[in-house]
């Protein structure tokens, strides 16, 4: 994969320069922005990708670990501390590594080699972007991201994008073979619909624009699960 931008959020200054001088010697890391306040962290995470987040725990305001339970960071997290009681925690939060103050350059570039790692096994994982739907006596490329729902009709299937209805004879079981259900989600015998495109969900019906979906006994408490995971 490309660099790996990451940020330090570290209130001690001379614990910043030593973390930024770790990573400005490792060829894959390229340091975005640093942080000397958990609060400014949290604004540029907000608003920015960042692959990788070097964090502080024990600070002013908003601590590390309060950072890591008020909101969802996608970005790998490596703690660095000096205090070895809040480790049991990080783990919980699902860290990718913790760093013991004083750490060396060596234990430094093992969890870094870690982070790498897991993001490249994460890009391995992503999920395809297009399919190709069997129509008439051709074979359509339909992106992912355009559908809305896929709805069941005797033996056709009718796709439904935000420009054109797409029919096929592609049933049910082999989109769900090759679409990960958290993009599109089995919710009745006769509909899939799009995670992302769902407006609200009123007891057992969704709202994608004017449709109104319904939700069978059958996928509801797995659609629910998926749809409480998402939160």
């Amino acid at each position: 994969m490309n660099k790996i931008n990451c940020i330090i959020i570290e209130d001690e200054p001379l614990a910043l320069e030593k973390t930024s001088d770790f990573v400005s010697k490792i060829p894959f890391l390229n340091l975005a922005a640093t942080f000397d306040n958990a609060l400014s962290g949290l604004a540029y995470l907000n608003s920015n990708k960042v692959d990788l987040l070097f964090l502080d725990i024990n600070m002013d305001e908003l601590t590390g670990i309060d950072l890591l339970e008020s909101t969802r960071i996608n970005s790998e997290v490596i703690i660095t501390t000096a205090y070895q009681e809040y480790a049991l925690k990080g783990y919980e939060l699902r860290i990718t590594d913790y760093l013991l103050k004083p750490f060396t350059f060596n234990r430094f570039l093992q969890a870094a080699n870690k982070a790498q790692e897991n993001l490249n096994n994460r890009q391995a994982a992503s999920p395809p972007e297009f399919i190709f739907v069997k129509t008439e006596n051709r074979l359509e490329k339909v992106l992912l991201n355009e559908i809305i729902f896929i709805e069941g009709m005797r033996d056709y299937r009718r796709i439904h994008t935000g420009t054109r209805k797409i029919m096929t004879l592609q049933n049910f079981s082999e989109f769900e073979k090759i679409i990960p259900s958290t993009m599109l989600c089995r919710v009745h015998k006769s509909f899939m619909v799009a995670i992302n495109k769902i407006e609200s969900i009123e007891r057992s019906r969704i709202k994608i624009g004017d449709e109104l979906i319904p939700i069978s006994d059958t996928y509801k408490d797995a659609f629910f699960q998926l749809v409480n995971y998402r939160a």
